[in-house]
């Protein structure tokens, strides 16, 4: 799952959606005194949840969707997708309006400005130039933050040209998506009652 997936499923705690954020940005065990421990537990219902994500039946299938040379790559891929699916939806999801809802992650992200590596500061300046994570419900800016990340990673891939292979497939993706995330929303909130509640 990607970054809005991540901050939805940690609830309404602020200190566990830092977490979430952070959790593709601080790698290894986070060190103590680093982090608040709620946010340290944040980042590991991260790690947690991107554990159920890439065992979880649904997603295999959605994989398997996928052609090669893509298929190689459907972690990205469906980790993007499946943001846009919840974007696209989110009153299903939640009853904050997805503007409101991604202009509160971004002022969470500049209150705790101390906290944020490099790396998640200069995201934060992409999130505001494309309207992240709302931004995701348009294939142009879904299509260049693909692309972006296929020029970030250190081999060719095929990232830049993804998106019509997931347009022709909308159909079937969307239909994986809503058989996974109510599971994973379920596995969410038990990971939190018994790990950080």
């Amino acid at each position: 799952m990607n970054h809005l997936a991540h901050v939805l499923l940690a609830g309404d705690d602020e200190a566990l959606r830092l977490g979430g954020m952070l959790g593709d940005f601080v790698h290894g065990r986070p060190e103590a005194g680093l982090f608040p421990s709620r946010v340290v537990a944040g980042i590991r219902l991260h790690r947690a949840i991107d554990v159920y994500t890439d065992a979880h039946p649904e997603v295999l299938a959605a994989k398997a969707l996928l052609p090669s040379p893509y298929r190689r790559y459907a972690g990205i891929l469906l980790d993007m997708w499946f943001d846009r699916c919840l974007a696209r939806d989110f009153p299903r999801w939640s009853a904050q309006p997805l503007p409101e809802y991604a202009a509160a992650l971004r002022a969470l992200l500049w209150r705790q400005d101390a906290l944020l590596p490099p790396a998640l500061r200069r995201f934060r300046g992409y999130m505001e130039a494309h309207g992240l994570p709302a931004g995701y419900v348009d294939d142009a800016v879904l299509g260049e933050a693909l692309g972006g990340i296929g020029q970030r990673l250190s081999r060719g891939n095929p990232l830049g040209s993804a998106l019509p292979v997931l347009l022709e497939r909308e159909t079937a993706l969307q239909g994986r998506f809503e058989a996974f995330f109510p599971e994973l929303r379920g596995f969410a909130r038990e990971w939190i009652e018994k790990q950080a509640g």
